[in-house]
């Protein structure tokens, strides 16, 4: 983590250098100097692992901190340029003397820091030039997570395991078998991936070791692969065991051998055989590239099995229609209490868990969320404890300090630990920033990433933007199964997510041992030792001031409500060099207009803040701001100073008025989200130039456009027109009259839109709707249809949401053909007044998961709703009470054609609700 710190005043040390223009004389050639140090420290950090060398660990802590001192006097001394006067002229000769004066005390401060660094680095690398050699410094502590170091592997033999050690695997276990002893005779690739101590090599030992399985194949191997392996190693671990198993001696050569020797005679021991080989652990993408000639497919039904955390590996090893993957899931609460109770319990009460000690039984399994390593090493823990609630309460409070020392812990930290070694600098980071956030907080992935490249951890890209950058390393701890999704976009995107718990547990670990980030949970926590770089607030205490003030923090999260007004109005006081600033969970009425000396922020997040209008009397300071956040805020005079933040992102704002920003908004060219921008009328204004000033934001991403009055859709269309990256689009009228037409004629150039919601009176359906091609999410709102939509939508290739909603269809039927919408998994139809009758033929909705139906005249089911062969989900909301009794499972003429469906719910017009399960 030294190396991301480096990394970071490394980058902005090479930009400064590279805008020679605006360089003071003097203080310039100390950063270059400096530069030549960051080079340096930079190929140092670049050996940084998890030390075992308190001396080595103490080097690199203050290699950091030398680091974070450098990228602190480079951005004060931006400051210092940008209060530089720019006047010309006699009268700007006499600003300029008087200037000078006025700052000679911070450049010879700045001056004087760098000179107090370089004699720090310089005493550091003394130091590091008494060890006799790099190599020899670094080999004591193990190597990076791409130097190839052995690690050792906490984990039980999977050929000798305890019944009580896969409980909650049968259903999986018996769907790998099948897998194995059944199916085609090509060679099949099976991948069993999940996060670290999910069970994988558990569950595959026991598969492996299954009677069945054994007796099915006629030659049999397993191979732990690990971070660590070489080709060769693995080849010939691979040749001796096959010689083993025919009790043959493996060839006298064996350990001179070359890669194609080893794979010939592989595939001569494999010739004519059914064999299953298990590759288990593996962690790169290039293994089966590197051993897939050896394992030769001889058509005779033989079987390969991967285990991995990784779906990086798994799509790696995936080149087959019939290779199969399972994904392990954690356990589910009564699974993991059933296994947690046979290790504890497992010489006591006949495995049962006495009453007295269920209530803390449940925590501690609740603690593990499905994890079964961690539920058996706790498990093993209390076995020998007394039965009593007074120790196992004392174990609880115990637990993080018991998983650094307890021989039954701690192979979880490291189990776990080997996912974050294997990481590269930047996505370390990216997962560290998860200690942030309290314990299991769902974090929303867009305010997650745009965090991330505030922090400066996303790198650009040639043709992405640093937004597609960000959300890759987000799919990548995803698919590293680090990072767990807790709801998805319809899309399959991640629109929230978390970290297990235990995880959380060891990343708030490394979060202090690097400085990383403190995180107050506690009203008596104090600070740790050394520089802090990012602060969390979660209690808040009388001592919190006091105890966490600090120059050196950039980035500052509230996550409660009680902060006082001193200390906030002190943040640009004590936090002055602050990147992020997020008060998105913490309600406030006050804003000190001090804020607008936070020079260097990037972020802000005033989202339940209702008193953010004195925003207006410091906002256009903020010239690095990327993403503001206050949708809550009435603006009003603010609009005309948000127009000066040219760099600009995401603009998360209500009811902006359009004619606010005249003169303004064409200038705010890195925009790309702009949420509900009112395009009302104003008297002195021409609303079409207005628009025709919003079609120069060529980066929007993201628009929303609401109170729009009727003659107004041929010019925004003209406008829409000139937006080609637009993915999110929503258009609405003026509410207060809904006979407002938002006729919009002819749209054509949208190829990136994938979401679109239209709201208004529509007196005919665009026809150019049906020709977005990538269109997964379509909403309509009082519309007012009255010929039916479907047809002309029903061909949509990548439709997954459709809703109609408030008079979107005024028509008395909707019918749904057969091979229409063949994508689409969720379906809504709300107060759709008119609509007496649903019919949907075979072949329609082949995809369809979720039916949503909301104060609609229905008093059936719709018609060839049996044929809906994937739907989940049922809701029949504020329905009339016949629906209700057609479809009762004691009796209802209809309830056979719903019998399919796993959950219905339904309210009739009386409130009465009615949960169905099936």
């Amino acid at each position: 983590m030294a190396e991301m710190a480096v990394s970071f005043a490394r980058d902005k040390l090479l930009s400064l250098l590279s805008n020679e223009a605006n360089l003071l004389s003097g203080i310039p050639k100390e950063f270059a100097d400096i530069r030549k140090v960051l080079d340096v420290i930079q190929a140092l950090a670049a050996n940084e692992g998890d030390n075992t060398n308190e001396g080595i660990r103490t080097l690199v802590k203050e290699l950091r901190e030398a680091s974070f001192r450098i990228e602190d006097v480079i951005d004060e001394y931006l400051i210092y340029v940008e209060q530089q006067p720019d006047a010309l002229g006699c009268a700007a000769l006499l600003c300029q003397i008087i200037h000078f004066i006025e700052t000679l005390m911070p450049r010879h401060r700045i001056a004087s820091e760098i000179q107090q660094i370089k004699t720090v680095v310089d005493g550091i690398m003394q130091r590091v030039q008494n060890y006799n050699s790099l190599n020899q410094l670094f080999s004591k502590q193990g190597q990076s997570s791409h130097g190839g170091v052995q690690r050792h592997q906490p984990r039980s033999n999977p050929r000798f395991l305890e019944d009580a050690e896969v409980v909650g695997f049968e259903d999986t276990k018996d769907e790998l078998i099948g897998w194995l002893v059944e199916g085609p005779a090509e060679r099949i690739v099976i991948s069993v991936v999940g996060m670290g101590g999910l069970g994988k090599t558990t569950l595959v030992g026991r598969v492996f070791n299954n009677q069945k399985v054994t007796a099915h194949f006629d030659s049999h191997a397993w191979i732990t692969v690990s971070q660590s392996y070489t080709l060769e190693k693995l080849m010939r671990d691979l040749l001796k065991n096959l010689c083993k198993e025919e009790k043959k001696e493996p060839p006298r050569d064996v350990s001179e051998m070359d890669q194609d020797s080893f794979i010939d005679e592989v595939r001569n021991h494999l010739q004519q055989k059914r064999y299953i080989v298990i590759f288990d652990d593996v962690w790169s993408v290039e293994l089966w590239g590197q051993i897939k000639n050896a394992m030769l497919d001889n058509n005779n039904g033989s079987r390969i099995v991967i285990t991995t955390r990784s779906m990086d590996v798994v799509n790696s090893c995936m080149n087959s229609p019939s290779d199969k993957v399972h994904e392990l899931k954690p356990l589910t609460f009564e699974k993991s209490m059933d296994l947690f109770c046979k290790k504890a319990f497992q010489r006591h009460n006949n495995g049962g868990c006495p009453e007295d000690l269920e209530d803390i039984s449940s925590d501690f399994v609740e603690k593990c969320k499905g994890l079964p390593l961690a539920i058996v090493a706790i498990g093993s823990l209390l076995k020998d404890k007394e039965k009593t609630p007074f120790e196992w309460e004392k174990v609880r409070l115990s637990l993080s300090s018991e998983m650094k020392k307890n021989p039954h812990l701690i192979g979880i930290q490291k189990i776990l630990g080997f996912s974050y070694d294997d990481l590269p600098y930047y996505l370390k980071s990216c997962l560290l920033y998860f200690g942030i956030y309290p314990e299991d907080y769902r974090v929303k992935s867009k305010r997650l990433t745009r965090q991330w490249i505030a922090e400066g951890f996303v790198k650009v890209e040639e043709g992405k933007t640093v937004e597609d950058v960000a959300q890759q390393y987000l799919t990548e701890l995803i698919g590293r199964s680090l990072v767990q999704v807790s709801s998805f976009t319809i899309d399959g995107k991640a629109k929230s997510c978390h970290v297990h718990d235990l995880l959380r547990d060891m990343i708030l670990r490394k979060c202090k041992d690097l400085s990383f980030c403190q995180h107050i949970s506690k009203e008596d926590e104090s600070m740790s030792n050394g520089m802090i770089r990012r602060l969390s607030v979660a209690t808040y205490s009388k001592d919190l001031r006091r105890t966490t003030e600090s120059s050196h923090i950039r980035s500052l999260l509230v996550f409660t409500g009680k902060v006082t007004y001193k200390y906030v109005e002190r943040i640009p006081i004590k936090y002055r060099l602050l990147k992020i600033l997020d008060f998105e969970d913490c309600p406030m009425d006050f804003v000190p207009k001090t804020w607008g000396n936070l020079a260097h922020l990037k972020y802000l997040s005033l989202r339940r803040c209702i008193g953010a209008e004195v925003l207006v009397k410091f906002i256009s300071k903020l010239q690095n701001l990327e993403t503001l956040d206050i949708r809550n805020a009435k603006l009003g005079e603010m609009s005309k100073e948000i127009c000066k933040l040219t760099k600009l992102r995401h603009l998360l704002v209500k009811n902006v008025k359009l004619f606010e920003l005249k003169n303004g908004l064409g200038g705010m060219t890195s925009l790309q989200t702009l949420c509900q921008l009112s395009v009302g009328y104003n008297e002195d204004d021409d609303v079409v130039e207005l628009l025709k000033e919003l079609g120069k934001l060529k980066q929007l991403r993201s628009l929303g456009l609401i109170d729009l009055k009727e003659g107004l859709g041929t010019a925004l269309c003209s406008t829409i027109n000139e937006l080609p990256n637009l993915e999110k689009l929503h258009i609405q009228s003026d509410w207060d009259f809904d006979f407002n037409v938002i006729d919009l004629p002819l749209i054509s150039s949208l190829a990136m839109l994938r979401k679109l919601k239209l709201s208004g009176r529509l007196n005919k359906f665009p026809e150019w709707v049906p020709q977005l091609q990538n269109l997964v999410k379509l909403s309509l709102l009082r519309s007012r249809l009255t010929d039916d939509p479907l047809k002309s939508l029903q061909n949509m290739p990548h439709l997954l949401f459709l809703y109609f909603g408030y008079c979107a269809y005024e028509g008395g039927s909707l019918y749904f053909q057969n091979g229409g919408f063949q994508q689409l998994k969720e379906l809504y139809l709300y107060e759709l007044r008119y609509l007496g009758s649903i019919i949907i033929d075979k072949g329609a909705l082949c995809s369809l998961e979720t039916l949503e139906l909301y104060r609609i005249h229905l008093e059936t089911v719709p018609h060839g709703i049996q044929h809906l062969e994937k739907l989940q989900v049922l809701n029949a909301y504020v329905l009339p009470d016949k629906f209700m009794e057609c479809v009762a499972p004691d009796g209802g003429p209809e309830h056979p054609s719903i019998q399919h469906v796993p959950l219905v719910r339904i309210t009739s017009y009386g409130k009465t609700t009615r949960i169905i399960h099936h």
